[in-house]
């Protein structure tokens, strides 16, 4: 089977499996991260099967989805890749992919580091800031029913993994706890030029908001 045969079926394999997904973490959510993964490629020297694959099965194995089972999903992924006859090597390194991708509060200490992971950690912070990233963050506090914002809940920055996977704070609060964090944290010259401009865009929407919370918008006469 060629890279691109396998690309494709791993495409419809995804498809299916995140079918019923939560909108911010959707195909569409996916396909973004391929995008982002392949346009941060042509930088990179890179192993674009292992770069391909890592970000289309890279929230498989998502807790969140998973009952919490961190495992669950890679034994999914490896069983997958295992039937497509995919040499060892490339299932390995995209295990370790999905395993070290996470932000998990920011404290998560990776335990691999590859070229591929870089590309592939970047395109997936990518979709999680700018426009998209704060549609994706509200999408996602609705479906878990958080507050949008509660001025008595303060930001908790640094936290550890388990308190990140268990936080029910408002989703601004999800702001300073994560997203306005990512820009300083990109892997790549491509990643850190693409999360500048989004960044901003992010601390733009912020200001805004807090002045229409406020009622201080109001426009000179």
């Amino acid at each position: 089977m060629t890279d691109q045969e396998i690309i494709e079926k791993t495409i419809e394999f995804v498809r299916i499996e995140l079918k019923n997904a939560e909108g911010g973490h959707d195909w569409w959510h996916i396909a973004r991260v391929l995008k982002n993964a392949q346009t941060i490629s042509r930088s990179e020297h890179v192993n674009m099967l292992i770069v391909q694959l890592g970000a289309l099965l890279h929230d498989i194995a998502d807790h969140k989805f998973n009952d919490g089972d961190e495992s669950a999903g890679l034994r999914k992924t490896r069983n997958f890749l295992q039937s497509l006859a995919v040499d060892e090597a490339v299932i390995g390194h995209v295990e370790k992919i999905m395993t070290n991708i996470s932000f998990k509060g920011g404290n998560f200490s990776q335990s691999f580091s590859s070229d591929e992971l870089n590309v592939v950690q970047d395109a997936d912070r990518l979709d999680a800031i700018g426009a998209i990233g704060i549609a994706r963050a509200f999408n996602y506090g609705g479906f878990k029913g958080r507050e949008m914002f509660n001025p008595a809940i303060q930001p908790h920055i640094g936290m550890t993994v388990e308190q990140y996977k268990s936080s029910t704070a408002p989703t601004i609060n999800h702001f300073h706890e994560k997203l306005l964090l990512l820009k300083d944290r990109m892997n790549t010259e491509t990643g850190r030029r693409m999360a500048e401009q989004r960044h901003r865009f992010m601390e733009q929407f912020l200001a805004q908001f807090y002045n229409e919370w406020d009622g201080q918008d109001v426009p000179p006469e």
